[in-house]
């Protein structure tokens, strides 16, 4: 066994505004955005109750940082309402609903993400 978990703890997203970002996730993930801002750049999204986080930290964003992949995917059990979701609210969309299970879009700082249907 060893010292080190096996599981993912979090996924860092480069963000230019950490109040906005913490807004703007918080919305499309339907939680109030009441979580703290750590040290001027830092804001843990808790996403399951297994431990999982979505870190957005200011501190490391650059143009050249955001991603130009998806690095990890959103959940959902209705890809078809999920997509509606996110085209409502005017979110850049880069992809349609693709083999009826995921689509990928951008948040504000222009990182790629994806929902898919699990």
């Amino acid at each position: 066994m060893s010292i080190i978990s096996s599981k993912v703890g979090a996924v860092f997203i480069p963000v230019s505004n950490i109040i906005e970002a913490r807004e703007w996730y918080c919305s499309i993930l339907g939680l109030e955005p009441a979580f703290d801002i750590i040290a001027g750049h830092l804001c843990c999204i808790p996403m399951d109750n297994n431990g999982l986080n979505i870190v957005l930290d200011s501190k490391i964003y650059n143009a050249d940082t955001c991603f130009r992949e998806p690095a990890f995917h959103f959940n959902t059990d209705d890809i078809h309402a999920a997509y509606q979701f996110i085209k409502d609210r005017n979110i850049e969309m880069i992809t349609d609903i693709e083999n009826g299970h995921w689509f990928n879009f951008k948040d504000p700082d222009g990182n790629m993400l994806m929902i898919c249907k699990c």
